[in-house]
């Protein structure tokens, strides 16, 4: 099965110096897959002298004259970013000329143009991004990690219906169970729009098991597949798991490096850091995914390094694979003809 993947170039922080050696890492691995660099010919062609090798047939360029600021507003980019890296990605998508699209630019940016390029599943009212989080089962999967700021209840619904669709697609999971992110688990807990939204999810067909705590992202007594909960929400907890984890390996850092017993303390422990370290490293994580589009959309962290932006890459080609667009919208489908039925 062949995957053919845009990649906006010029996106994130770093570039070309990025996405170019993460999409040769992805080629070496996958022979089945094509990747499509988006951006400055120019540019691109003298990152890529001399290290192409064999992947010259499997790894093509799409020339864009412009480059989404990360800093730049989503209006403006829509409106005046036409030939943008991103922009040019997207529509590739559109065109039916890539599978899929990876991007680690300007998030407002490359959620609006997406949504304005591919237009959104009927029946889904707003996009939502959806992403992975370490926990001790492992892994969840949690949206909205920041695509909608306020959320209705049935906003909330539509995105427990998408991403229970992608758990059980990606995970292999027959009944993912879901949980809405709360204040406490409670039933008298919540704002008003928390409550509706659990009412929904109770008389849906979805293995709804109630509301969950702030610890059920990486460490509650219960496993949960997915957790719901509005962009606000989920962006502040998702910010502040990363701090969190800069802190404690700041904090170990400055432990074992006290003074020589402190280092030589460190140096017996060093095998297990190091394999915890490697257990929750964000950039294996890395990549969230745009749900409610009719194509696929995959946002890599703009600070991404080679390896985080290829494990991006690498989220898009098994999306790909499992189809995941087209399962979510016969499931969203189905859900609304249940609703409308009962």
């Amino acid at each position: 099965m062949s995957l053919t993947i845009s990649i906006d170039a010029m996106g994130g922080d770093h570039g070309p110096v990025v996405t170019i050696p993460a999409s040769l890492d992805c080629l070496k691995n996958n022979p089945d897959l094509i990747l499509i660099l988006v951006g400055d010919e120019t540019v691109l062609k003298q990152q890529l002298a001399n290290t192409a090798g064999d992947f010259k047939e499997r790894l093509l360029i799409q020339h864009a004259s412009q480059c989404v600021e990360m800093d730049e507003s989503p209006s403006k980019a829509l409106k005046n970013k036409k030939d943008s890296s991103m922009r040019v990605a997207i529509n590739l998508v559109h065109n039916g000329q890539a599978d899929a699209c990876v991007s680690a630019g300007n998030t407002g940016a490359l959620m609006a143009t997406a949504r304005f390029v591919l237009k959104m599943i009927p029946g889904i009212d707003r996009p939502a991004i959806i992403s992975t989080l370490p926990s001790i089962y492992g892994h969840t999967h949690v949206l909205d990690l920041g695509a909608n700021v306020d959320c209705t209840a049935e906003h909330l619904f539509q995105f427990a219906v998408m991403g229970t669709e992608l758990v059980r697609a990606v995970e292999n999971i027959e009944n993912p169970r879901v949980g809405l992110l709360n204040i406490g688990e409670e039933d008298v807990k919540g704002n008003e729009q928390v409550k509706a939204a659990a009412k929904l999810l109770e008389n849906s067909a979805l293995n709804y098991i109630g509301y969950v705590e702030g610890d059920s992202l990486n460490a509650g007594a219960v496993k949960v597949d997915l957790i719901v909960a509005d962009g606000f929400v989920g962006n502040v907890a998702l910010k502040s798991i990363e701090g969190a984890a800069k802190m404690i390996s700041n904090g170990l850092k400055m432990a074992f490096g006290k003074n020589m017993l402190t280092k030589l303390a460190g140096l017996i422990v060093y095998p297990v850091l190091k394999s915890f370290k490697q257990s929750i490293d964000p950039r294996l994580y890395n990549g969230a995914s745009f749900l409610g589009l009719r194509g696929l959309v995959i946002k890599s962290h703009g600070g991404a390094d080679a390896l985080a932006f290829k494990t991006a890459i690498q989220l898009a080609e098994l999306e790909i694979k499992k189809d995941v667009i087209k399962k979510i919208s016969e499931q969203v489908e189905k859900s609304l003809a249940l609703r409308e039925s009962a």
